[in-house]
This record gives structure tokens, C-alpha cells and sequence, in this order.
């Protein structure tokens, strides 16, 4: 919207608190373009406060008292909010092109692939701090914080060689015990279930989860005092989980790069939800479902899981990759990962196809020949 000359001097004549007032009340993107405007909105812009009920308002995470003095230490609300908002979007993730991706380069030595030593030994898991945030429907259904990586004690052993993974829910949350659990109810906003066999066929408790769940999993590094959001906001894809038709899985993610730190050069950061139907409609109780399952893995371009060691390299460089805050990039660098990720497997199923036709192929020679010197 145009502002005259005379409506900025008016403007200009009020006072600051009335100012202050007015931009209390926007959002984030609405309050970076007020203080665009002229010199007065632009300076009061810059107060801490306002960003802090910015950030507050979109992760109520944030409102913690050790968050807030966590985010302070980084640079404060207003920086915090301009590196979570964006959304990792990697634009270099190359088309698939025949055997590119089958063979790893030569140049690679062992050590190499497994990490650079004396990088790594500068990364704790102590320095990360994972900042949560689950929606549905706008209402927040959960808002956790952890620091440093679960169950990672010390640098060796486990931790160090098998598969990175960081694990969000207690057990409790996962067995018959109610305390701690995290569910959705009718109350919520979630469709009613009459029973399984209507589920199964109009899917209409299915499409409402995927269409209202929204996660943020912002990743903090103390150390070098750089966070970002790792989460696509919007489910990437999903399904309902076999055998039991009860268990909705809901994966999320973004593309993270990796070069000089893997061959692939790009790895696929993994956050599955998943949800299971504990009580349909009738009885006087209502349509519940229970959150099961919240964790973070890195997969690299062949579907394997990503190292502890190397999983802290890529996280470390992707606080520092490019964001955007148009979604439907950050969705298509995603989309364009699983496509050329889909093409290698096809490709490489392929070859091993053609490779067990030619082994039949030489075992029957060697059958012919065998016969024909016995005969």
C-alpha cells in the first residue's frame, strides 16, 4: 500500500508508544515491512521485545526462561526469528544422469568418507539444542526442548559409528502410562471415527492430519551461536502404517548439504510423527489419537543412514545453508531429492537385475559345457 508524504508526517507526529502498540500486534513478516516504512517504525522495530512476542507467537518453546536466555546469547530475538522463519531450500541437488550416483568417487579414501578428525573432535553434541514445536489446526499440541543430543555420551563407541538418531519422546509416551502423553481428540478439531472399515474407505481422518499438522524443529549450535529450522513445516508424505491400519506415520524434513563431508553430497534430514488411533467414536468417548513417535534421522542419497560422527558435521553446515521463505521451494528442493533419490534405486535394481541374468546366463555355459565333456 502507497504512503503519502502527509500521511507519514501525521505519521511521524505521534507518539512512540502508540507506535510500539500498533506493531506489537504483527506477525513477523508484517512487522519487518511496517519498519520499512519510515524512520519511526524502523527504529522502534529494532526493540527486542516485539520480536521476542513474534517468536513467542510461533514457538511457544521460546516463552522458556533458559530459551530466552539461550537465544539472547546467539544474538538476540530479532536474529533468532530471521534464521528460523525461512526454510532450508538446497537448489544444487543435480538431476539424476544414468551411473553418476551408483559408484562413489575415486578420490574418496576411507578416512576421508568417515569425516575429518580434527573438524569433528570440535563439535560436541552438548553444543546442539533442539527447539520443538507441533501444530494442528493452529492450536499447539506440543512444544519441547533438549539439550544436547540424547543419549550421546562422549564421542565414542555407539554414538560414534551406528546411525545418528535423536529420539524425542519418553517411554512413557509410548506405553499404557497417560502421563506425558500427547494427543489429539474431537475436541481438538479432529473428524469423529464411527469405526476402521469407514476410516479405510473415505479416508477422511487420514487427509485431516496430514492437512492440519504443522512442525517446527529448530536446531541450535551454542558454539557457533547459529540456528536453523530443519523441518519442512508441512508434511512431506505419509500413510497409514500396515499392518494394523490404527498407526498414521508423517514425515517431514529438508535437504541438508554435505559436501567434503560425504560423497552424495547431500543428505536428507528425516523427522517422522507418528500417531496411533487409540479410541474411536462411541461410548461416550471420543476419537483420540496419541502421539507414538517424534525423531530426527539423516538418510544420504541411497537410503542409508547417516553416522553419528558425520550426522554432526552435516548439521553443524546446514545452520549456515540457504534459507527461503517461500514454503513451496523448501518443498520442492524435497521433492526434487526423492525423485532423483527413487531414479538411483530403479537404477541400481536394474543393474542388479541384468547382473543376476548374466550369472544364470554363465551358469548354464558352464552346466552345457560340463554336460558335454561328461556325454
Amino acid at each position: 500500500m502507497a504512503v503519502s508524504v502527509g500521511q507519514v508526517e501525521n505519521m511521524a507526529s505521534l507518539s512512540s508508544d502508540l507506535f510500539y502498540d500498533i506493531l506489537r500486534r504483527l506477525d513477523g513478516a508484517s512487522l519487518a515491512s511496517a519498519a520499512c516504512t519510515c524512520a519511526a517504525l524502523h527504529s522502534i522495530s529494532k526493540e527486542e521485545k516485539l520480536w521476542e512476542n513474534v517468536c513467542s507467537s510461533m514457538w511457544p518453546s521460546t516463552n522458556r526462561e533458559d530459551v530466552k536466555s539461550l537465544i539472547a546469547s546467539i544474538g538476540g530475538f530479532k536474529k533468532f526469528y530471521a534464521d528460523c522463519f525461512p526454510l532450508i531450500v538446497n537448489k544444487e541437488v543435480p538431476e539424476f544422469r544414468g551411473n553418476d550416483y551408483l559408484e562413489y568417487p575415486e578420490e574418496w579414501t576411507e578416512a576421508e568418507y568417515y569425516g575429518d578428525m580434527d573438524e569433528f573432535e570440535s563439535i560436541s553434541p552438548s553444543d546442539f539444542v533442539s527447539i520443538v514445536d507441533i501444530r494442528y489446526k493452529d492450536k499447539t499440541i506440543c512444544s519441547e526442548v533438549f539439550w544436547g543430543i540424547p543419549n550421546a555420551n562422549g564421542l565414542t563407541g555407539w554414538f560414534y559409528n551406528c546411525p545418528f538418531r535423536i529420539d524425542l519422546l519418553t517411554y512413557s509416551a509410548r506405553d499404557d502410562d497417560p502421563d506425558g502423553d500427547i494427543t489429539l481428540s474431537v475436541s481438538d478439531g479432529l473428524p469423529p471415527v464411527a469405526s476402521m472399515e469407514r476410516e479405510r474407505k473415505d479416508g477422511k481422518l487420514w487427509q485431516d492430519l496430514r492437512n492440519g499438522l504443522r512442525l517446527s524443529w529448530i536446531l541450535v549450535n551454542r558454539k557457533i551461536k547459529q540456528a536453523a529450522n530443519l523441518s519442512s513445516w508441512s508434511p512431506l508424505c505419509g500413510q497409514r502404517h500396515w499392518p494394523t491400519d490404527k498407526d498414521f506415520f508423517i514425515r517431514f524434513g529438508s535437504i541438508l548439504p554435505a559436501k567434503d563431508i560425504l560423497p552424495c553430497q547431500f543428505v536428507e534430514c528425516i523427522l517422522i510423527m507418528k500417531f496411533r488411533l487409540v479410541h474411536i467414536e462411541g461410548e461416550g468417548v471420543q476419537t483420540t489419537l496419541k502421539l507414538t513417535e517424534l525423531s530426527m534421522q539423516l538418510g544420504d542419497m541411497e537410503g542409508a543412514h547417516v553416522n553419528g560422527r558425520n550426522s554432526l558435521l552435516v548439521l553443524k553446515e546446514a545452520l549456515s545453508c540457504h534459507r527461503s521463505k517461500n514454503y513451496s521451494e523448501a518443498l520442492e528442493s524435497c521433492h526434487l531429492y526423492s525423485k532423483v533419490q527413487t531414479e538411483l534405486k530403479e537404477q541400481k535394481l536394474r543393474n542388479e537385475t541384468r547382473l543376476d541374468r548374466l550369472c544364470i546366463l554363465s551358469g548354464i555355459a558352464a552346466f552345457v559345457t560340463f554336460c558335454y565333456y561328461i556325454l
